[in-house]
């Protein structure tokens, strides 16, 4: 079990700094301290406090799937036989080392996991499924439903 994470509070300068990295983690200080009408130094320092503090975990580029071959969008849904530790740590474990997974969610309700799958075709999910994921023991149901047309994705959180 894992303790919640408590840190500072942050103010609204804190937030708008979140909310234009979110955007663009490739802006400067010098950009975001003009944007908020500041001076770069308490606004570098400021970056430097959230990345400290943990409130932003990594920067990152954001790919277009479709010029990197990954079109095909499955969210799957993932029911285990049974329902001890050891068997959902042995999946947790086997689905870190899927890189067709981009997500896995430990889920409450019907379901135990929903796994967010990225490939080029659905031959590819087929061999994915076929020669991957069935090899991972104790998964009971699969059912994988596949995304039609994109309608809204976001990588920001709204503060």
């Amino acid at each position: 079990m894992t303790k919640s994470k408590t840190y500072g509070r942050m103010d609204e300068i804190d937030k708008n700094i979140l909310r234009i990295l979110q955007k663009d983690a490739k802006i400067t200080a010098k950009e975001i301290a003009t944007t908020l009408k500041l001076t770069i130094s308490p606004v570098y320092e400021r970056i430097r406090r959230l990345e400290k503090d943990g409130y932003i975990k990594r920067y990152a580029a954001i790919l277009d799937k479709e010029l990197i071959g990954r079109s095909v969008t499955g969210l799957c849904q993932v029911s285990m036989q049974y329902h001890n530790a050891a068997f959902i740590d042995n999946f947790e474990k086997q689905i870190q080392a899927l890189e067709e997974v981009q997500e896995c969610y430990h889920m409450a309700g019907q379901v135990d996991f929903i796994l967010k799958i990225n490939v080029k075709s659905l031959e590819d999910y087929h061999e994915f499924v076929r020669y991957k994921l069935s090899k991972i023991e104790n998964i009971g149901v699969l059912n994988t439903t596949f995304v039609l047309k994109e309608i809204k994705h976001t990588s920001e959180y709204y503060i």
